[in-house]
C-alpha cells in the first residue's frame, strides 16, 4: 500500500510541475518582448496607447446629456427619393353593389325534391326498363306480322 501512495504522490508532483511550466509559458507569450517590437519613438507608443484607452462612442438613436458625448451623435441617414409607379396611380373605384340585392330565394319545393329524389331515381330506372320491354314486344309483333305476309326482315 505504501508503494501505491508513493506512486500517487509522484504523479501529483509531476502534474504540479507541468502546470507550473504551462503557466510560465503562458506568461511569456502574453508579455511582449521589447526586442521584438522595434520602436524609434517612445512618445508615439504612448499616444497610441492613450488613443486605445479613449472610447469612441457613436450614438444613432440616443442624445446623451453630457456635452463630450454629444459629439459622438451620428446624423440620421438620408433616404433617397423613391417614387413607386404602382402607388402613384390611385386605383379606379369599382362600382360596389349591395350583396343583398342579388340573393335569389330557393324554389319553394326544394326540400320535397331532396326527400323524394331516391324514389324518383328508382322509378326512372323502372320506367326505362318497362319502355325497353314494350319496344321488344312491339318488335316481336312486327316480325310475326311480317312472317305471315311473307316478307323477309333482316335483323339489324
Amino acid at each position: 500500500m505504501a508503494s501505491e501512495e508513493d506512486s500517487i504522490e509522484q504523479a501529483a508532483a509531476a502534474r504540479r510541475e507541468r502546470l507550473k511550466a504551462l503557466r510560465a509559458a503562458k506568461e511569456l507569450l502574453s508579455t511582449p518582448d521589447e526586442d521584438s517590437v522595434p520602436s524609434e519613438n517612445k512618445a508615439e507608443e504612448f499616444d497610441d496607447a492613450e488613443e486605445e484607452n479613449k472610447l469612441n462612442m457613436k450614438f444613432r438613436n440616443y442624445l446623451p446629456h453630457d456635452t463630450h458625448l454629444q459629439e459622438g451623435k451620428v446624423a440620421p441617414p438620408v433616404l433617397p427619393k423613391f417614387e413607386d409607379p404602382v402607388a402613384s396611380a390611385p386605383p379606379q373605384p369599382e362600382k360596389v353593389e349591395d350583396p343583398f340585392v342579388n340573393i335569389a330565394p330557393k324554389k319553394p319545393n326544394w326540400d320535397l325534391r331532396r326527400d323524394v329524389q331516391k324514389k324518383l331515381d328508382k322509378l326512372e330506372r323502372r320506367t326505362q326498363k318497362a319502355l325497353f320491354q314494350l319496344m321488344e314486344e312491339q318488335e316481336r309483333q312486327n316480325q310475326t306480322v311480317a312472317e305471315e305476309n311473307g316478307e323477309i326482315i333482316s335483323a339489324d
